[in-house]
């Protein structure tokens, strides 16, 4: 049976989180038949405000040459440099984003940053998205933490955590340049992150820190973002190889690997 918006916005209110700000990743799909736009209002009346990834893929280039050590063949995607779209603030959310994001972005009331990859949309959350540049991409997740704000997982687990790419960030890890394309140029974007496939290994880690519930079949996880940081930070001091993905034609946890 379908989830009504009453049903979500019951289950989510157990979470507690009323009075902060969130950050928030979601596969529709994990909660069945609910309809997107009860999803995001349920979110809006749970909690004092929302931001998302709103990420722009298809903005990208892979040029021929570039900097070593840099977790990417150059040259090797000439094919999609040329379907590649130049960034403007109405370009579509990334499809593997999924279909919340996407909403979230053309709400009326959203701001989005104007980050030509990595940009974030929000509602109630104009300073936090205000945060970002070119030059720190993850400066929204920053200034949540700093106010207090919570991660929340909607039928998802932390290998789309964005905001462990920040925690990667203050610990260290090597971070990568990539290529946008603009309407008149092509800009340089430092702070690109490295994979996420590794980042359940986190869920131990932060146990004490998460508050679940389950809606309509799908779990639903709030994670305290500044525990969650701090998290990160402790296990990739005390592994640095921590948290990355096992596979070998990762380039770029190969390139966290071996420099």
């Amino acid at each position: 049976m379908p989830a009504s918006l009453s049903d979500l916005k019951a289950g989510l209110s157990k979470l507690g989180l009323s009075k902060n700000l969130i950050i928030a990743h979601a596969s529709m799909r994990a909660f069945g038949s609910v309809d997107a736009n009860d999803m995001l209002s349920a979110l809006l009346d749970s909690t004092r405000g929302i931001i998302m990834p709103t990420f722009t893929y298809k903005s990208m280039l892979n040029p021929e040459v570039g900097p070593p050590k840099n977790g990417l063949t150059y040259g090797s995607q000439n094919d999609l440099n040329k379907m590649a779209e130049p960034f403007h603030p109405d370009m579509p959310v990334d499809a593997l984003m999924g279909v919340l994001p996407e909403m979230l972005r053309k709400h009326p009331k959203a701001k989005r940053s104007m980050h030509p990859i990595q940009s974030f949309a929000g509602i109630n959350a104009d300073a936090i998205i205000n945060t970002q540049t070119l030059y720190e991409p993850f400066a929204p997740i920053a200034s949540l933490a700093e106010q207090d704000g919570w991660v929340l997982l909607l039928g998802v687990d932390h290998m789309v955590n964005t905001s462990i790419h920040y925690g990667e960030k203050l610990a260290g890890r090597m971070q990568f340049i990539r290529w946008a394309l603009l309407k008149d140029k092509v800009v340089e974007c430092p702070g690109f992150p490295g994979d996420s496939e590794g980042f359940n290994a986190i869920t131990p880690d932060v146990e004490k820190y998460t508050r679940r519930v389950e809606i309509n079949g799908a779990l639903v996880q709030a994670i305290h973002l500044r525990s969650l940081l701090k998290a990160v930070v402790e296990k990739i001091h005390g592994n640095p190889y921590a948290l990355l993905c096992g596979r070998k034609d990762c380039e770029r946890c190969e390139a966290v690997r071996y420099g």
